[in-house]
């Protein structure tokens, strides 16, 4: 994990990203929650894509998807466990390392807004890991808002 130095204990560094999409929440939250959207714009390059993603929308449920760059010379498995699911609203997981995500829904009618407050890992950057996951939400909302 990274950590940001804190006088009483060691807290993992937090990353925020958003963005406002010109969509119903109800819309939005399918789009971001259901497998057979989530593979149209779970990648942060036009060279990567994600041919596989699997949702369990349930505390305790399963969150996969393969990601892997189009020409084949790397792919990972990204996962986590469902904490909480509140419908249209929020959900929350966990990472195999620990770390946890946050995604909150907020109706801005006729917008939606979603904020990901995400924990940093170590081994990369955080502007490296800001810029790649705000490159996800911006190809999702680009999704959303073309379909």
């Amino acid at each position: 994990m990274c950590y940001k130095l804190n006088p009483f204990s060691l807290m993992p560094t937090e990353i925020t990203i958003n963005a406002i999409i010109t969509s119903d929440r109800k819309k939005v939250w399918e789009y971001y929650t259901n497998s057979s959207h989530i593979t149209s714009w779970n990648f942060a390059d036009p060279s990567w894509h994600c041919p596989a993603a699997k949702v369990d929308l349930v505390a305790g449920g399963k969150y996969f998807a393969r990601m892997e760059a189009k020409d084949g010379s790397f792919g990972f498995d990204f996962e986590a466990i469902f904490d909480e699911v509140k419908d249209f609203q929020s959900l929350s997981y966990t990472m195999p390392d620990g770390r946890k995500v946050k995604v909150q829904f907020l109706d801005k009618s006729p917008n939606t807004e979603v904020i990901v407050v995400f924990d940093a890992e170590s081994e990369n950057p955080v502007e490296m890991q800001r810029d790649g996951w705000q490159s996800i939400l911006n190809n999702f909302k680009h999704y959303v808002e073309s379909n």
